[in-house]
């Protein structure tokens, strides 16, 4: 029986299309909702194109009262019965009653090598402290901002005359390579970090 994976995004979805690409075949998964906190988010229509449900609860309206966004989201999600909630590249940050009901099953992917750089800007961070390299790690997401089991991790070395965005790019071409992986073994029960 495969697992059920629900994708949660905020903007165009590469890598939510390197996991929907990646659950073919033997994969122990596949996907089963992609939904977003954002109704123009790239990512929707791209995963609607594949025939996969989706789903975006607007958390605008909502103000300050991000319980109630993410009871309305949660909702979203729930009604198709997830067994795994993969974060990517949703730009919210999650309360801690939200993530307790994912405890255990949900995922995200961060530009940076974790416990380093929490939050944003971590590569212009990691190029201001005279970092040999950097990266990105998927982890199993807890309460607290960037922290959580690390599951995964890879590695880019910096360049001479590398900037944010250069590095980002070298970046994200791992994230694409990491979350995949990550998540395959997630799925079939093994917790034991794939490092790149």
């Amino acid at each position: 029986m495969s697992k059920r994976v629900a994708i949660l995004l905020s903007g165009g979805g590469s890598n939510m299309m390197t996991l929907v690409d990646s659950m073919t075949g033997d994969h122990p998964a596949r996907p089963c909702f992609v939904g977003s906190n954002d109704p123009n988010a790239g990512g929707l229509a791209k995963a609607a194109a594949q025939g996969i449900p989706t789903g975006a609860v607007d958390h605008k309206p909502f103000g300050k009262d991000r319980g109630a966004f993410e009871d309305a989201l949660r909702a979203l999600i729930d009604a198709h019965a997830p067994d795994i909630v993969c974060l990517a590249g949703f730009m919210r940050v999650l309360t801690a009653d939200f993530v307790q009901a994912y405890e255990g099953r949900m995922l995200n992917i961060h530009p940076s090598l974790l416990p380093k750089y929490k939050g944003l800007h971590t590569h212009a961070r990691a190029l201001e402290a005279g970092d040999a390299e950097a990266g990105c790690t998927v982890h199993e997401v807890t309460p607290l901002l960037d922290d959580g089991p690390i599951l995964g991790q890879a590695r880019v070395a910096v360049e001479a005359g590398d900037t944010p965005d250069t590095l980002a790019q070298r970046v994200l071409t791992q994230e694409h390579r990491l979350y995949p992986a990550v998540l395959r073994r997630f799925a079939s029960g093994d917790r034991t970090p794939v490092i790149l």
